[in-house]
C-alpha cells in the first residue's frame, strides 16, 4: 500500500515503509549532496537509514550548490 506525503511541495505517494535513504535511493538522489527535512525537522544524515517516512508526512529535500 503507497504512503501519501508532501515532497517538496507536490503530492506523492511512495512506497509503504521507506527510510530516509530508501526515499532518496527510489528518487536517485545522491545523499551526500542533499539535506532533508521531515515535518519542519532536520534529519541529519546518520539518521537517513533509521527514520522511516510515514504518511501524511511534509519532506523538504534541498539540494547543495556550488559557487562563489
Amino acid at each position: 500500500m503507497p504512503t501519501r506525503v508532501t515532497l517538496n511541495g507536490e503530492q506523492r505517494e511512495l512506497p509503504d515503509g521507506l527510510t530516509v535513504a530508501g526515499l532518496l535511493a527510489h528518487l536517485g538522489v545522491k545523499a551526500a549532496r542533499v539535506a532533508v527535512e521531515v515535518n519542519e525537522a532536520v534529519v541529519t544524515k546518520d539518521r537517513y537509514e533509521v527514520h522511516r517516512v510515514g504518511p501524511g508526512d511534509s519532506i523538504e529535500i534541498v539540494a547543495f550548490v556550488g559557487g562563489g
